[in-house]
């Protein structure tokens, strides 16, 4: 089972202009390293939730289908199902009809019920299933909590940002910033 994203959020969950107010910033020349400080800091948020905070499309690719009939699709808040592809064995593939299958999106992680599974024919990564990941397409719909942790992680790199760059980070991570995160915080296997 591997899930990968196939296209990234359109906007940040804080903007730049929200970043300078809360650094008290009032000038342009550290817009570039604020901004990928931003992209960092919602990286790194998503990646310790497991979450996708912004919308964004996910594509989660199997060899076969589960014993059961359910898939899980980890990558909460689960917003809709693109397509359920199935691979033959010459590599062409099928998209299942949207009636075969049910979204559990309230669930987490979100699941996929399929009434009809269809044989796979390829014997590596024969199924693919898309779908779209966020709160919404704006940072106002992200939950407060994880906005101010990622405000909190950018100030917190921008103080270091003499030694660390954008690209560098996370080199540190402050204890409110745990705090913040520990009711989102992703189960550990």
């Amino acid at each position: 089972m591997t899930l990968f994203r196939t296209v990234d959020p359109t906007v940040e969950p804080v903007t730049l202009v929200e970043v300078k107010a809360h650094l008290r910033i009032d000038h342009a020349s550290e817009d570039d390293l604020l901004n990928g400080l931003i992209r960092a800091a919602r990286q790194e948020v998503e990646t310790a939730t497991g979450m996708a905070l912004i919308n964004q499309s996910w594509r989660l690719v199997l060899d076969d289908w589960p014993p059961h009939a359910v898939l899980y699709l980890r990558r909460p808040p689960v917003r809709e199902i693109i397509a359920v592809t199935v691979f033959d064995d010459d590599g062409a593939g099928s998209v299942l009809d949207p009636g075969s299958y049910d979204l559990d999106p309230v669930s987490n992680p979100a699941r996929l019920h399929l009434s009809k599974r269809p044989p796979v024919g390829q014997k590596l990564n024969g199924i693919e299933v898309d779908f779209t990941a966020g709160h919404g397409e704006a940072g106002t719909d992200v939950p407060d909590l994880l906005r101010r942790a990622i405000l909190l992680l950018v100030a917190h790199w921008y103080e270091f940002r003499a030694g660390f760059g954008a690209g560098d980070q996370p080199v540190s991570l402050p204890d409110g910033y745990r705090r913040l995160l520990s009711v989102h915080n992703a189960p550990r296997l």
